[in-house]
């Protein structure tokens, strides 16, 4: 009897631990998911902090906002609460001058609840790690939710209980048959006792097989989907230049050295000697004078006697931004006619950058959600004159047009 409840405690220590590590897992697995979900459906256009993109930063946001129940229903639909005049909807409606926010009814309420959590509480920034070569890489982890810990944490939880219940079995057939003045039953190995169980319950054994399957397709598949996703791509440069320095502290346009943006398809990387319309003068940076020495040898610059000699070689750059070639997409068209800042799709150049990287995903539902969005802006605007009067009576007078409204959704503008 000693024996039978010693084994009975050890077993439900057993299982109170599992359940607790499961519990855990599960409970990051909620946090990941809400960092998925707030990457996948709002990154695009908030941050976690008071910075503004297209719309509002969001840290703080549960302080001005009526109600947690009130900014789901937002995130659902917020035209619902404009058009019904909830006040506080038209007053943020109007002040983001009546751009459309998009409405995301297919998530759920613990999704967005999800997404509040993260918003709520977002991971903090890890400090860059450094590498052997003297460069940087990016610790940041990624956040795409990864069901293994899941299926190893219900697989371990499987485990325990068969261990638990094959010795409950035999402790229990003991005293039967001790009663009764049977022998005790026949001792059987751990892999027998799990081949008569699989075979007493194929039903139950069927079902975590499934799950354990599905699991692996739902990873294999959110695997797959960021396939040539190169978010936060960051590569080092042959020259150290500052994006911050140039067109942040000393408000370099961004068309003067990316000319290519108001002109065509292609933004374009300046020439070497777009570079010296300055540094023919500023021979020295923040760095000293190594880097510019740089512009200078490619150039095969004597600043001394300031005069170029005949071996010059171009400037090896790192692509950054590379769109798969059955993609179409027009600088011009975006800076010039839709007048989008550059920040829109570049994120915080001014501000932040020193080295170049991709802000942005670059998918198409990006690119589709944007095109949702934002306004044509027709006024004073050559491009749209003949388009505005065509359209007066199609649309309601102060009715936001945005480009899906004007074929920004059709496959062949983009998929030519």
């Amino acid at each position: 009897m000693d024996n039978w409840r010693a084994h009975w405690s050890n077993s439900l220590k057993a299982l109170s631990l599992t359940v607790l590590v499961a519990c855990a897992t599960i409970s990051a697995s909620h946090a990941q998911d809400g960092e998925k979900l707030f990457k996948q459906n709002c990154a695009s256009c908030h941050t976690t902090t008071t910075k503004k993109l297209t719309g509002p930063g969001l840290e703080g946001v549960f302080d001005r906002v009526p109600s947690e129940e009130w900014a789901i229903a937002w995130v659902k639909n917020s035209q619902n609460l404009v058009k019904a005049g909830d006040p506080y909807a038209v007053k943020i409606f109007n002040e983001y001058n009546q751009t459309l926010m998009t409405p995301f009814e297919f998530l759920s309420d613990e999704e967005i609840t999800a997404i509040f959590d993260y918003i709520k509480n977002p991971p903090a920034p890890e400090e860059p790690v450094i590498v052997d070569d003297g460069g940087t890489e990016d610790a940041e982890e990624s956040s795409s939710t990864n069901p293994l810990p899941i299926l190893f944490t219900i697989g371990l939880l499987f485990f325990v209980l068969i261990i638990v219940l094959s010795g409950a079995q035999k402790s229990l057939q003991t005293l039967v048959n001790q009663k009764a003045g049977l022998p005790a039953p026949q001792d059987r190995t751990f892999g027998q006792s799990i081949a008569d169980w699989f075979k007493k319950n194929k039903a139950l054994v069927t079902i975590l097989i499934l799950i354990l399957v599905l699991g692996g397709l739902k990873y294999a598949w959110d695997e797959m989907m960021n396939i040539g996703v190169y978010e936060g791509y960051e590569p080092e440069q042959p020259i150290a230049y500052s994006h911050k320095i140039h067109a942040g502290e000393n408000g370099v346009a961004c068309v003067y050295c990316h000319f290519g943006a108001e002109k065509g398809r292609a933004a374009g990387i300046p020439p070497a000697n777009v570079c010296m319309n300055c540094h023919k003068y500023i021979d020295e940076g923040p760095s000293g004078k190594g880097e510019i020495a740089k512009i200078y040898a490619a150039l095969d610059y004597n600043p001394e006697t300031q005069t170029y000699g005949p071996n010059q070689k171009p400037i090896e750059w790192v692509r950054v931004h590379n769109l798969p070639d059955h993609v179409y997409f027009n600088h011009s068209q975006h800076v010039v006619v839709g007048k989008i800042e550059c920040e829109t799709c570049h994120g915080p150049v001014k501000d932040e950058y020193t080295v170049g990287k991709q802000f942005a995903p670059l998918t198409m539902g990006w690119c589709i959600n944007c095109h949702r969005e934002t306004g044509l802006q027709m006024a004073d605007n050559g491009y749209y004159e003949d388009m505005h009067e065509r359209y007066k009576g199609k649309f309601k007078k102060g009715e936001t047009i945005t480009v899906d409204k004007m074929g920004g959704l059709e496959c062949g503008k983009c998929h030519y």
